[in-house]
């Protein structure tokens, strides 16, 4: 696959239909985690950059809020019908860019087209109301686009966030800038050139960037929204620069998700949860990680045996792009930094390590990549550094319990509240545990799937607002109320 795919032709900035270099002269190294090495320079969107996208997205709003509904769907169509015909050359990008598996981002793609063919046929539900007063006043409601939206995207999955959160907003008549990830911008910058030609100029624009690129979407008093996927603290910065200008803004934050097993729980399906919760083969970045598990004390080592033993025969460190490969490493030094100092934490504060804790060994060739073994620790505490804070790597924390009153009060002991899952086969405990726990997105019996149609998105500090469903395409209109005298 590697012989046949290639990086893409344009490394500048998309905007307003065309590729521009950026005005400062700005080019950064964007590197291939496996190996530590760089894979080639990409411009860096100044203040001055967005500044110009946002206008060019302005200009281009005015015509494709009027554009009728019909011909915006058949837009989005066509953007998912060329994402699954280049699903395997932007899952190899994304591969190379992110250090994920190449395995299991084939389906990337192919999710976010999913997205946009959703969004497409939600069109219709774009409708206002009509509101009964008296003989001689008529009363309605129409719904019309916001405007510029400004996306901000994660490195864990650029290419399936980018497709699907585009989809939306352009869906509802808004124009977009997409922020690309500053860690992993290539397969964006593919994007716009297989996308670009779908949409009239400025409708679709694509800018990478680091930091000066967020703070100027956020604060550009022409955007008229900003979204997020990313840090707690990243979300609070936006939030307060977004308001300012009085921005809406929709986040979806980190977690520190818990899963709960009782006793009851099916082990054999409970230990297989448990390993797959984690999102090893994004080496644990993912902010839907079930990184918390609480085990009943009736089954607690024998589902530890059984998750240790799935963990070491089902995730394997290797090159992403191998078809073989099950795990990927970490997104740079700073990333892998990060979690060794809470491997150490965890051993200083007498947590059991049952497997990983080290930089794996025998990886030739990526000697200088960003690993980290998939790692799991037993007998944590709550007071312990990896019990309260989010890792964004490959640590699970497990927990024993007895007591349910107890169990609920430390699951949620959290500032997060993003994702839960409950393991039992009593259907009547599930869903009485279930309105118990603080979180947006629960599963009962299984983990980490997600289901377009089905709200998305945290509580707490987790989140603001819910994607992958009609509240999310209503969430880029406004009311606009008309009263008539007869």
């Amino acid at each position: 696959m590697s012989t046949t795919h290639s990086l893409p032709s344009h490394l500048d900035l998309f905007y307003n239909g065309q590729w521009y270099r950026p005005k400062d002269g700005v080019y950064a190294e964007t590197f291939n985690p496996a190996c530590g090495q760089p894979i080639t320079k990409v411009a860096v969107a100044s203040a001055a950059d967005v500044d110009e996208a946002v206008n060019a997205a302005h200009q281009a709003f005015l015509s494709w809020r009027t554009t009728p509904p019909v011909e915006r769907a058949r837009c989005l169509r066509r953007a998912a019908d060329l994402l699954r015909e280049h699903a395997d050359e932007l899952a190899w990008i994304d591969s190379l860019n992110t250090g994920n598996p190449l395995g299991k981002m084939l389906s990337d793609a192919k999710v976010a087209a999913t997205s946009l063919d959703y969004f497409a046929g939600l069109i219709p539900m774009l409708k206002g109301e009509t509101i009964p007063q008296s003989d001689d006043t008529f009363h309605y409601t129409v719904r019309e686009p916001l405007g510029v939206v400004g996306r901000i995207m994660a490195f864990n999955h650029p290419i399936q966030f980018t497709g699907s959160k585009i989809a939306a907003p352009l869906a509802a008549g808004n124009t977009v800038v997409v922020k690309t990830p500053d860690q992993a911008p290539l397969s964006c910058l593919r994007l716009a050139e297989i996308l670009g030609p779908v949409f009239p100029p400025g409708v679709l624009n694509i800018l990478p960037g680091q930091i000066e690129c967020g703070k100027a979407l956020t604060t550009h008093p022409l955007v008229k929204k900003i979204t997020l996927i990313g840090s707690v603290p990243t979300g609070r910065a936006i939030q307060q620069a977004a308001a300012a200008t009085l921005k809406p803004t929709l986040l979806e934050l980190g977690g520190k998700n818990a899963l709960l097993a009782f006793p009851d729980a099916d082990v054999d399906a409970l230990a297989e949860g448990v390993a797959r919760g984690m999102n090893y083969t994004w080496a644990g970045q993912s902010c839907g990680s079930t990184s918390r598990v609480f085990l009943h004390e009736s089954h607690y080592e024998t589902v530890i045996e059984k998750v240790k033993s799935f963990i070491e025969r089902e995730f394997k460190p290797g090159v992403p792009t191998d078809m073989s490969t099950t795990m990927g490493p970490l997104i740079n030094k700073a990333a892998q930094e990060r979690v060794l100092s809470y491997i150490l934490s965890a051993d200083a504060e007498g947590a059991r390590l049952i497997t990983g804790g080290k930089i794996p060994k025998h990886l030739p060739g990526m000697e200088l990549g960003y690993w980290v073994e998939p790692t799991v620790y037993a007998d944590v505490q709550p007071h312990m550094r990896i019990a309260k804070e989010e890792i964004f790597g490959p640590i699970m924390s497990i927990f024993k319990w007895s007591d349910e009153e107890e169990l609920i009060k430390t699951v949620n002991d959290t500032a997060y509240g993003l994702t839960a899952s409950v393991f039992t086969r009593d259907i009547s405990r599930a869903t009485r545990i279930v309105r118990h726990i603080e979180a947006g997105y629960i599963w009962i019996n299984q983990v980490s799937k997600h289901f377009i149609g089905v709200p998305f998105g945290g509580a707490k500090q987790s989140g603001v607002g819910k994607e992958e469903c009609l509240e999310e395409l209503l969430s880029f209109t406004e009311i606009k109320s008309v009263n008539v005298l007869l």
